[in-house]
């Protein structure tokens, strides 16, 4: 009974963490304006600060295949939980945008941190199509927190509130860890050796890492640009803009709980491909049409086919080892969050010499390159038996 207890709490703890690493993302498109006013600064030069979130959390996603095997994980959560409170003090009195940055970079490293412990928690957890199904159901608490902050924020800014409050609240999903982590029992894991079964799967992971680098890249991308150009181009409101980001991460997360239930039925290989292959094709129809209902649709049939392929790409990274290696999924992982890393990075420039539009141009030919990666993958592992 103590087992299940501990099982269902270290669950939670995964959900949870997924929740705050999405909050902090998902809500960037929606604020990104209001912030850039507040500093007095360009659009552009504002997304590029975001960039620190995004490199606190690639650091600790690489850190943590390490500080994994060196500190417990309870000792990991509370030191995060104090550091986060830290990195909200320093935000809240920011004033200039190197203390900005320098919050946003502690908060990348608390959520990629926990992030990375949430995964190898539910990977080493549940075994084979349970885990296909469990890594679904958490990372649809991403697109949970897409649903709920963005709507959030949107009602914080339109109504006159102090843009930071949005960033207090997103920090009480780490309390609610806290509270769990110190009064559950974490298992004394990844201290095992792990061998690739196969030296043909080298190259098939390299498929799979570049497959999820760009899809994250592309998503967020197209997430963070689309509030923006939409107001911009179809001169909708905040609200509404708001509205079309939460509706896609809603769908994300509708289109998560049905996969997670009806994967088992299926060859991964075969579904994934057909997912990246549809996202594409929405993608593009979203790009090239301008009425509202239509773009409603639209961006709903997105975010549900969408929703299973990065969750796919570890779950087929994890089952090419005899057991759940933690280094093999932190490998896929620190490949999303380089995505992650190069959102602003990569599409502030092309924003400011060619336009916003141009950035949603760019997270279509990402997605296409995903699905041609995956196609490359499936024939590369046709003959070869998942374990």
């Amino acid at each position: 009974m103590k087992k299940k207890i501990h099982t269902i709490g270290l669950t939670c703890i995964s959900f949870l963490s997924y929740s705050l690493i999405g909050a902090l993302i998902t809500v960037t498109g929606v604020i990104l304006e209001n912030i850039s006013e507040y500093f007095n600064v360009t659009l552009t030069k504002m997304s590029n600060t975001f960039t620190f979130l995004n490199a606190g959390i690639l650091c600790a996603t690489i850190l943590n295949s390490w500080f994994i095997n060196i500190f417990k994980i309870k000792t990991q959560l509370i030191f995060g939980f104090i550091s986060t409170i830290i990195s909200l003090i320093i935000l809240i009195h920011s004033n200039t945008l190197i203390n900005f940055s320098l919050s946003l970079f502690m908060l990348g490293l608390i959520s990629g941190s926990t992030m990375s412990i949430g995964t190898f928690l539910i990977t080493n957890q549940y075994n084979q199509k349970a885990r296909a199904s469990m890594l679904l159901l958490t990372d649809s608490c991403f697109s949970m927190s897409g649903i709920i902050f963005p709507t959030i924020t949107a009602l914080i800014i339109s109504n006159n509130i102090k843009w930071y409050w949005i960033y207090i609240i997103i920090g009480t999903i780490y309390s609610i860890i806290f509270l769990l982590a110190i009064n559950i029992k974490f298992p004394k894991t990844f201290k095992k050796k792990f061998n690739i079964t196969k030296k043909t799967w080298n190259i098939p992971i390299f498929c799979l890492s570049i497959s999820a680098l760009l899809y994250i890249l592309g998503q967020l991308s197209f997430v963070s640009w689309m509030p923006e150009y939409t107001m911009q181009y179809i001169h909708l409101n905040i609200n509404q803009s708001g509205q079309l980001a939460s509706k896609f991460w809603m769908a994300y997360m509708i289109g998560m709980w049905f996969f997670s239930f009806i994967l088992k039925f299926f060859n991964l290989k075969k579904i994934i491909i057909t997912l990246s292959g549809l996202s594409s094709l929405l993608m593009y129809l979203f790009n090239n049409f301008y009425n509202y209902t239509l773009l409603n649709i639209l961006i709903l049939l997105l975010g549900f086919f969408s929703s299973a392929i990065y969750t796919i790409i570890i779950t087929l990274a994890s089952q090419q080892t005899c057991a759940s290696s933690p280094k093999t999924i932190n490998y896929i992982l620190t490949s999303g969050t380089i995505g992650t890393l190069l959102t602003f990075i990569l599409t502030g420039p092309i924003v400011k010499k060619y336009g916003i539009f141009s950035a949603l141009i760019t997270s279509n030919i990402l997605y296409t390159i995903v699905f041609l990666s995956l196609i490359i993958f499936y024939f590369l592992t046709k003959k070869i038996r998942l374990i």
